[in-house]
């Protein structure tokens, strides 16, 4: 039996038999932009196979420097019109080559972003990422990653949501289906085709269940490599709405699509050595070991400076509801859901779940903040402080920040975040911020005219 796991890869000797029994005769070269999307080219796998194969492509260096309308916006050190919006180069990396099942003949491959020179374009999330995991290896370790994300499901398409202006949209499920096999089975058809086609992509997938909200659901892919579940990740959420859309549905990842409850992306991280074997666990309280203490303590001592990392839209700040199962409390605590950070799993398995980030998030730069603030803990020795062992949104404790201008601030100050991303990156991603929020400070919503049209 072929495992699920790499079932759906493809070798490059591979990719050229399938196209020359004119089975793909499409690749895809993707990129993951800023806001974790995937930008890139259509190219003729016979092209491909040809040219970029062995020298890349290029792209516009726009792809990093543009708010999510595509807008070019000031600001940007490397990206501008006084530098004349040049190329970078995207670079596949062939480990990444996979089939697509769900648009015919096609494969896609993800590319890392260089510029001329050779050197790493350093804000793209892929590189930033990569960064980190190299600082982890250098002390012999390495990260695997689990991302849980969550979506809704409505019955009109994107034209027609589009069109009403997200308004008065039929949900999937017009009642809570948490763990309902019932609710899930009414849009069995849909769910199934996305499994099947994601473990037809390369991916590994374990379940899908409902969730609290009108039409959300989740679907759980096992856990990898913490670049390779990116990736995957990725591809994931572009293409469930490209299925979803085939069907004449819509899927939405915001984090606060609505007043009900937002979708999460709880993401599970551990260590383990050189040689393969986990590290968090150990004879020490809670089943930790002294390294996955230390672990743990340096997520929760940094987790307010780089929530804009996990938290990156100003959308995604309107999740953080008391008894809502979206975190406030900065606490950690054993198998607690009212927590930012949850300690799960036993022995082996046991890892933290970090509960603040949303179905918006860059998983790239989110996994890249976990990593370098678990390192801050390792290196520090920083000690870990009792779990919360009760309702942690009535412990007083601080909390996540309130409002992304409130992230921002503590993200520019954080000199732990110039230290390990490199002031470059901070400003970058601080600038994005910056570009969100005068966008919304200019916008005139449809609350101020319900408030105000008539009645002020």
């Amino acid at each position: 039996m072929s495992d699920p796991a790499t079932t759906g890869f493809l070798s490059v000797h591979e990719l050229r038999d399938e196209v020359a029994l004119g089975r793909i005769d499409t690749v895809l070269l993707a990129i993951a932009d800023m806001q974790g999307r995937l930008q890139g080219k259509r190219l003729s796998a016979r092209y491909f196979l040809d040219e970029v194969l062995h020298h890349g492509s290029e792209g516009c260096n726009y792809l990093l420097a543009v708010d999510v309308d595509m807008n070019t916006v000031p600001g940007y050190a490397m990206s501008s019109w006084e530098r004349g919006y040049g190329d970078f180069v995207m670079k596949p990396d062939l480990a990444t080559l996979r089939r697509i099942p769900w648009h015919e003949g096609t494969a896609l491959v993800m590319a890392d972003l260089a510029w001329e020179d050779g050197s790493d374009v350093a804000a793209s999330p892929r590189q930033i990422l990569r960064r980190q995991l190299d600082r982890l290896a250098e002390r012999g370790l390495s990260a695997y990653v689990g991302t849980e994300l969550e979506f809704v499901v409505y019955d009109d398409s994107y034209e027609q949501a589009w069109r009403r202006a997200y308004r008065d949209l039929t949900p999937a499920n017009l009642y809570n289906v948490d763990y309902s096999l019932l609710g899930t089975g009414r849009i069995e058809p849909l769910l199934r085709r996305i499994r099947r086609e994601m473990e037809g992509a390369g991916l590994y997938v374990e379940s899908a269940k409902g969730e609290c909200n009108l039409g959300q659901h989740e679907i759980a892919f096992r856990f990898d490599e913490a670049l390779r579940t990116c990736d995957n990740h990725v591809v994931y959420k572009t293409g469930a709405k490209e299925i979803a859309a085939q069907e004449g549905r819509s899927i939405t990842f915001m984090a606060k699509p609505n007043d009900r409850e937002g979708n999460s992306c709880h993401i599970h991280v551990s260590l383990r050595d050189r040689d393969g074997e986990p590290v968090m666990a150990g004879e020490g309280p809670y089943g930790l070991s002294p390294l996955g203490a230390r672990f743990v303590a340096g997520q929760l001592a940094c987790l307010r400076e780089l929530t804009l990392l996990y938290a990156p839209n100003i959308n995604s700040y309107k999740r953080y509801v008391p008894g809502s199962f979206a975190p406030t409390a900065v606490k950690w605590g054993v198998d607690n859901r009212t927590c930012a950070l949850r300690l799960v799993g036993h022995g082996a398995s046991l890892r933290v779940e970090n509960r603040v980030p949303g179905g918006d998030v860059n998983p790239y730069l989110a996994v890249a903040a976990l990593v370098a603030a678990g390192l801050h803990g390792i290196d520090a020795e920083l000690p870990l402080e009792d779990p919360c062992e009760g309702n942690a949104y009535t412990s007083g404790a601080e909390t996540v920040p309130h409002t992304l201008r409130d992230a921002l601030a503590l993200f520019e100050g954080s000199k732990l975040a110039g230290q390990v991303f490199g002031d470059d990156v901070v400003a970058h991603y601080a600038n994005n911020a910056r570009v969100e929020l005068a966008a919304f400070d200019a916008a005139v919503t449809d609350w101020e005219l319900f408030r105000g049209f008539e009645r002020m």
